[in-house]
């Protein structure tokens, strides 16, 4: 059974300290957005976090996944990736206080009518990802459940900064990537031609990023969602 909105009341909406500070980070960081046309729309944004909760992400004891020669995809390695689930967020009260900003109207809203993300009565999904050497994504556009994808960036350490998202003019075309710096993300809206991956090349260490996205209720992994019975509502 699919999971039941929660309608909007007239209430002000309240937050723990923690998530509202959270919440203020990633709208002044939206406020101060690089806006890009080519290859397609997108953005730029930095300092997302706070630098408390940038760096405590950064160092989350979770286990890489072991690609065994295997890459491509991410769903490759289902089994071996992380997420602000509800065992995630029980565990780490940074995760719970980054998702709890997140679900807010307040940034919902923000997201909604700064990007035109379609977002209204979808789901939070927040992946931990780790990436090590070896790793790389075929290019794609996140064109379907996907209403809106942020990727955050969070490793330091020698070449992280070359590390960032590859983007593609189409599938076969490289344009550029962007830059990889703690608490920076790229921003779009997934489309038809938005196709971003990861080419192949050295990582020394573990690559780590937090993927946002706003998701649909045709989303089966719901285990995956930080609240599964619980949409954005605008």
């Amino acid at each position: 059974m699919s999971a039941q909105p929660v309608e909007a009341t007239s209430s002000p909406e309240r937050l723990s300290a923690a998530a509202a500070r959270v919440a203020d980070a990633f709208a002044a960081s939206i406020a101060k957005r690089q806006v890009f046309d080519e290859p397609y729309r997108h953005f730029l944004i930095e300092n997302c976090f706070p630098k408390d909760v940038a760096d405590e992400l950064a160092d989350l004891p979770f286990a890489a996944p072991v690609l065994d020669g295997v890459s491509g995809k991410r769903e490759l390695h289902n089994d071996q990736r992380s997420y602000f689930d509800a065992a995630a967020m029980a565990r780490f009260p940074v995760m719970r206080s980054v998702a709890e900003a997140l679900q807010s109207r307040r940034i919902a809203r923000l997201i909604h009518d700064t990007f035109g993300a379609p977002i209204d009565d979808t789901f939070l999904r927040l992946e931990y990802a780790q990436d090590i050497d070896g790793f790389w994504l075929e290019p794609h556009t996140d064109l379907g459940v996907k209403k809106f994808t942020c990727l955050i960036y969070l490793s330091e350490g020698a070449g992280h900064e070359k590390l960032g998202t590859d983007i593609y003019s189409r599938r076969d075309r490289h344009f550029g990537s962007s830059p990889f710096k703690r608490g920076g993300a790229m921003i779009f809206v997934p489309g038809d031609n938005t196709w971003h991956g990861f080419e192949k090349r050295p990582i020394d260490g573990v690559r780590r990023s937090v993927i946002l996205n706003y998701v649909t209720h045709d989303w089966r992994a719901r285990e995956q969602l930080s609240y599964p019975d619980t949409t954005i509502r605008l």
